[in-house]
């Protein structure tokens, strides 16, 4: 042993206690399973439990019990063997905080020592607390915090006094008396302790006969639910927030509880009812609220089975939920939901894209085509504004994997994760203002002291009002007249767009309220095809299913530029403040517009015309200022800083200045650099 002035207790290992929202466990993570639970907070039959059983003279020996070593002596000489240890609780500790489980002399003494020392370093309760948040308890636990929560599902401090009795109980032979491993061998251990805490005055006779006949209640499964894919999300962003964590700590999280039950229920539904007769096997669900608060995620079905992220992690083809970005970028540069394009056998560079439906409509507005989700068009669009536009919109609103800017690119054919895709529709439905999606909010020390608050309001606006109308107009007849039907929610204005991968690899579905947007996806990991799932059927219910849950009870918000949004006024973006349909957060509200009667997009700002700027259609190919990019080569993140010149007016309304900054997907790589 090292001199006595170099001894010192070991720091037990971190703890990281993460919360919802409304303050209810989203999971603990680190090497104990639990936190450190003060004595003064566990019920007292609980510590009582474990001197009643395993070291009755706990309070009047000083770390050695002789007369109990010797009663061990004594029995294991009458048995020839060792059936009884003479170890108090304070050689426990000093074995489990010190030495290795070798069984020596030598070891026995340098035990009987630390004991000592123990002794006269510390008080009683504090051994005790020592120890009961250190001792192993089976099935992977440390400590009793840990222990309860993975036998009972709850916390240390609201054991029962059977349920202490079982814990208790373990100490003996963890992996033997394990209630998860022979639940009745571990009910005939706590009815031993109960009848141990009754001779010492733990409990009285009535509490142990209450105790007996307490019915089991015990969870043999570790908790596999959904939120664990949140506790891993988190545990992989806190270093970047403080660094390592070398102390228990708590972190508060945007995560609604009651949100993240009913997405995991709308995703296993979905699955359990189409699941088998689509070849779906997996699936995510991504939900944010107008500020880029995660509200739930589900990153699988089963995260018992798999704990691999999806929503997080799985890069795949979004189909024509990418479209949106085209559509915007046209938007942008001038066309309208009215503007007509011809749908028509197309060829680019030896690339024809096909529509779904494998027949041509011939003239068609954009709205429709939209609504239709018309390749051909999609990819005219892209070409006509050029592949690097479409891409650099893409990013501007929050896409941040990169992107490969070919004429593909309209129909979704650069790998995103569902994440980044859903966060990318926010601005669509909070006004026009970016988000950087975000699931911590604070973190604090076990005494309560902050060492991280989450503040500012995001990152400004990245679409004009018109365009941003345009849009919304368009993206809710999705619902009403395209592909996506199945996801219309009776009573609440809804947008969103459906997708599907080649061979239907892949089926997506993203859309948004005034108050929530929520993102699906559903495939195979291993990539391979389903038997027609799509966008617009199986992921779209899914989706309504949730938000159906959801919206359940709430004050119906409108969309930002539809007639839904002249109905109410919805929540401001980035502060949650009361906006006008549009108006700036924090400002006075814009004025509300009437709804126009021929369902035309509604202005948010000042109008400087009657009729929205119209720019011809460019033949591809042709020449003209919307020249297509060079395409082939993939657009890296951050992207930058120089953007391609737009006009500085869109539609009816004069626009800002360009200025000379980074797009949002590259400010969100930068946080994570």
């Amino acid at each position: 042993l090292p001199p006595t002035s170099e001894w010192a207790v070991p720091q037990r290992p971190a703890n990281v206690k993460i919360l919802s929202l409304d303050g209810k466990l989203v999971g603990n993570r680190g090497d104990t399973g639990g936190e450190a639970v003060a004595i003064g907070d566990m019920p007292a039959y609980l510590p009582g439990a474990v001197v009643a059983i395993e070291d009755r003279r706990f309070r009047q020996h000083f770390g050695v019990d002789p007369i109990g070593l010797a009663r061990a002596v004594v029995v294991n000489l009458g048995r020839r063997g060792v059936s009884q240890g003479g170890s108090t609780l304070t050689q426990q500790l000093a074995k489990n905080l010190f030495l290795t489980q070798e069984r020596t002399f030598g070891r026995k003494v340098q035990e009987v020592l630390l004991a000592l020392w123990l002794e006269k370093t510390y008080t009683k309760d504090q051994i005790l607390e020592l120890y009961l948040n250190r001792v192993y308890m089976g099935a992977g636990t440390y400590g009793v915090d840990a222990a309860a929560r993975r036998y009972f599902g709850k916390s240390a401090r609201e054991v029962t006094p059977m349920e202490a009795a079982m814990l208790a109980g373990l100490l003996k032979a963890p992996s033997r008396y394990a209630p998860s491993h022979d639940p009745d061998r571990a009910r005939a251990r706590a009815e031993t302790v109960l009848a141990a805490m009754q001779e010492t005055g733990v409990i009285s006779a009535d509490q142990r006969q209450a105790a007996l006949a307490q019915p089991r209640m015990i969870f043999t499964q570790p908790n596999a639910n959904s939120e664990n894919y949140v506790a891993d999300w988190v545990m992989d962003q806190l270093p970047s927030y403080i660094g390592s964590v070398d102390k228990d700590i708590v972190v508060e999280t945007t995560i609604d509880s009651s949100m993240q039950i009913l997405a995991e229920a709308a995703l296993q539904a979905g699955l359990a009812q189409f699941g088998d007769k689509k070849d779906v096997s997996q699936g995510a669900v991504v939900v944010l609220d107008s500020n880029g608060s995660v509200k739930a995620m589900v990153g699988g079905v089963d995260y018992s089975k798999s704990q691999f992220n999806r929503a997080t992690q799985a890069k795949r083809q979004p189909g024509s939920t990418f479209k949106p970005f085209v559509y915007l970028t046209a938007m942008e540069r001038g066309l309208t939901p009215e503007t007509v394009r011809t749908d028509e056998p197309f060829t680019w560079k030896g690339w024809s894209p096909r529509n779904f439906e494998k027949e041509f409509k011939g003239q068609i507005t954009l709205r429709d085509a939209l609504a239709q989700s018309i390749n051909t068009v999609a990819a005219r669009l892209a070409v006509e504004v050029g592949p690097a536009r479409v891409a650099d919109t893409a990013m501007r609103l929050g896409i941040t994997s990169a992107l490969m800017p070919t004429p593909s690119i309209g129909l979704g054919t650069s790998e995103v994760t569902p994440l980044e895709l859903t966060s990318a529709y926010v601005p669509f439905s909070n006004g026009g203002y970016g988000v950087v999606p975000h699931v911590i909010s604070k973190i604090r020390n076990a005494d309560g002291k902050l060492l991280y608050q989450r503040k500012g309001t995001g990152i400004g606006r990245v679409i004009e009002p018109v365009p941003l109308a345009e849009m919304n107009t368009m993206l809710a007849e999705v619902l009403v007249t395209g592909t996506a039907k199945k996801a219309q929610l009776p009573g609440w204005p809804a947008a969103g767009k459906s997708g599907t991968s080649q061979d239907f690899r892949d089926a997506w579905f993203i859309g948004y309220t005034g108050l929530l947007t929520c993102g699906v996806w559903l495939g195979n990991d291993d990539g391979t095809p389903t038997k027609r799932a799509t966008g617009g059927s199986m992921a779209a219910a899914v989706w309504q299913r949730f938000m159906m849950d959801a919206h359940r009870g709430q004050r119906m918000v409108g969309i930002p530029g539809t007639p839904s949004a002249a109905a109410g006024v919805g929540p401001g973006p980035a502060t949650g403040q009361s906006t006008g349909a549009g108006g700036a957060a924090g400002g006075d509200p814009a004025p509300v517009a009437p709804a126009p009667a021929n369902g035309a997009p509604m202005a948010l700002g000042p109008q400087t015309s009657a009729e929205p700027m119209r720019v011809p259609s460019v033949p591809v190919g042709g020449s003209s200022s919307m020249q297509p990019s060079p395409v082939g080569q993939p657009i890296a993140v951050p992207q930058p800083k120089a953007r391609p010149l737009e006009p500085q007016t869109t539609g009816t309304i004069a626009r800002r200045p360009e200025k000379d900054e980074r797009t949002l997907g590259g400010l969100i790589a930068d946080l994570f650099r």
